[in-house]
């Protein structure tokens, strides 16, 4: 799948008018407005009486709007709850609720779609289906099934003609992303059609079966030794990039699971399912990103099992021991500690006032310590809101926000489980045997190794990269890029000094020629005076600007 599809292609109009009518009933008028396509679409305006602000229910008119336009639009709001930076706190959490549960689609369209991609009939891949599916989403449904060995398998189909109705989506989502980040300067900053790319790419990826197999068998790697966590296994024989064949689960969903006749210990799964998380993330640097109570069942023994694995996160080495010290920081209530970690993880550039930035983690840091934040996913939330990202200009990694999230939902099921749960408690003896590890002499190896390759790198490609230069030297093909900082404004007073000075070396002329006009006794004698009428005009006219320059110099000091 390549980036930004159908970034040239026009929108379906009909399915323009049917997103806008939805909008339009849930009283985002003015938004339209303001993006200037309605009126070209005839989407009929509502009276001023009916007009409504974006007021406190804005947050659930904006969801139940998305839940009302299907598949594409409901996979953006899961997206965008992971994004309380984009969309503020309130809005991501309404956004949680999102049902990705529709009416299931006839067994006849699936078998369709399996017979397609194995070019065999149904009977010859699996020995019998359920024509009842045991759970339908917006994108695939599910149904229980015997392989021909009798092994009981769960089988994910996608549904027929669901990625043409995303790309047909996409191209009107980007449409009218580019109109607001044109019309609406209070939206720039968000670069929404850099947002619509991101979302392009999470659906893409979730749409591909194959995908979602790697991730299943990654995440069981990882995990191989741990006989309290699994996930299902991938039957790969039996699948292909739109059907997912895995073992089938019995257990209960993690929600239900103190409900349930099972035995189950929850304070035992709470710190189990949060220990799982943390090392996922912290250990590992790969996560599964979809915590919800659906994707995650107790089995037998105070077991887990995680499913679901459309949606994951990754983050890199070197950043994860540096999210690690960060948050060292804020549980010492380091607060130079603390910033000077974010400025040497480049969150943080040299046009940010780090004094402003100081007072903010102050009251973060009272907030965590007034009991109000107990949780990591809590701390990385808080920290990842608009208010303080914009105003300090913070840049935060895309993984580094929707892991907040995913923490906060992980942290959420464990207080479920057990109400004295917290977080951070179970985080901190992780942290600190990730930092014990870093700062162990045997880890300079580990970078030695890496430092002996880039320079090796750097003394093979220099001799090159210097002739480079030199040939461009030579050509006259050498550019150079400077940046100075205010240049505008820079070249705005040298534009007004040339003015000035063309200004004055004109008055100069004028006053030189009317005298030399009132010498020569031409032009029309003034009675009286004996001078020229013309060369007097004229110096009055270079008068009247020589007084109208000194005003303005004087007005500049």
């Amino acid at each position: 799948m390549s980036s930004r599809f159908g970034a040239n292609k026009k929108p379906d109009l009909n399915r323009l008018r049917e997103i806008l009518g939805v909008l339009r009933k849930y009283r985002f008028e003015k938004t339209l407005i303001r993006l200037g396509i309605q009126t070209g679409l005839r989407i009929p305006l509502l009276s001023r009486e009916e007009e409504v602000e974006l007021d406190s229910k804005a947050p659930e008119r904006f969801r139940m709007a998305l839940q009302e336009l299907g598949t594409t639009f409901i996979k953006l709001g899961q997206v965008l709850s992971t994004r309380p930076d984009l969309v503020g706190k309130d809005v991501a959490d309404e956004l949680t609720k999102l049902q990705d549960k529709l009416p299931p689609v006839s067994f006849e369209s699936m078998k369709i779609v399996i017979e397609e991609d194995f070019g065999a009939p149904l009977e010859e891949i699996f020995l019998d289906m359920d024509e009842d599916c045991i759970a339908s989403a917006s994108i695939a449904q599910v149904h229980r099934a015997h392989l021909i060995d009798g092994t009981e398998v769960a089988v994910k189909v996608k549904k027929q003609g669901i990625t043409k109705r995303i790309k047909q989506d996409i191209v009107i989502m980007r449409y009218l992303a580019q109109q607001a980040d044109k019309r609406v300067k209070s939206l720039k900053y968000y670069n929404l059609p850099a947002i619509v790319d991101e979302f392009e790419r999470v659906i893409f990826k979730e749409l591909n079966f194959s995908l979602e197999a790697s991730n299943i068998e990654r995440f069981s790697s990882i995990f191989e030794d741990d006989n309290r966590i699994c996930a299902p296994k991938v039957y790969r024989e039996q699948s292909t990039s739109r059907v997912l064949t895995m073992e089938y689960i019995h257990g209960v969903k993690i929600s239900k699971a103190l409900e349930s006749d099972m035995k189950v210990n929850g304070k035992v799964i709470a710190k189990l399912g949060t220990e799982c998380y943390f090392k996922q993330i912290f250990e590992y640097g790969f996560f599964h990103a979809d915590p919800h109570p659906g994707n995650i069942m107790v089995l037998p023994s105070n077991r887990l099992c995680f499913v679901d694995f459309g949606m994951t996160g990754t983050l890199e080495r070197d950043f994860r021991e540096n999210l690690a010290e960060l948050f060292i920081f804020t549980v010492k209530n380091d607060l130079r500690g603390l910033i000077n970690q974010m400025m040497y993880m480049r969150l943080v550039d040299d046009d940010t006032n780090l004094d402003e930035l100081k007072y903010d983690m102050m009251d973060l840091l009272d907030r965590f310590y007034g009991a109000e934040i107990q949780d990591v996913g809590g701390i990385i939330n808080e920290f990842s809101m608009p208010g303080i990202i914009i105003k300090n200009k913070i840049k935060l990694p895309r993984d580094f926000i929707l892991l907040g999230r995913v923490l906060s939902m992980a942290e959420d099921l464990g207080r479920r489980l057990d109400p004295e749960f917290k977080g951070i408690d179970m985080a901190q003896p992780l942290i600190r045997k990730m930092i014990a590890r870093r700062l162990n002499p045997l880890r300079l190896a580990d970078y030695q190794t890496r430092y002996i390759f880039e320079l090796e790198h750097l003394v093979k490609d220099l001799p090159e990269t210097i002739n480079r230069i030199f040939l461009r030297l030579e050509d006259g093909r050498l550019n150079m890029q400077i940046q100075i900082k205010e240049l505008h404004e820079f070249s705005n007073r040298i534009e007004t000094t040339t003015n000035r000075i063309s200004l004055a070396l004109i008055i100069s002329a004028l006053i030189i020629g009317s005298s030399l006009i009132m010498q020569s006794d031409k032009g029309m004698p003034m009675p009286g005076i004996g001078f020229s009428t013309i060369g007097i005009l004229i110096f009055l006219i270079a008068a009247a600007l020589a007084i109208a320059l000194i005003i303005s110099l004087f007005r500049k000091l």
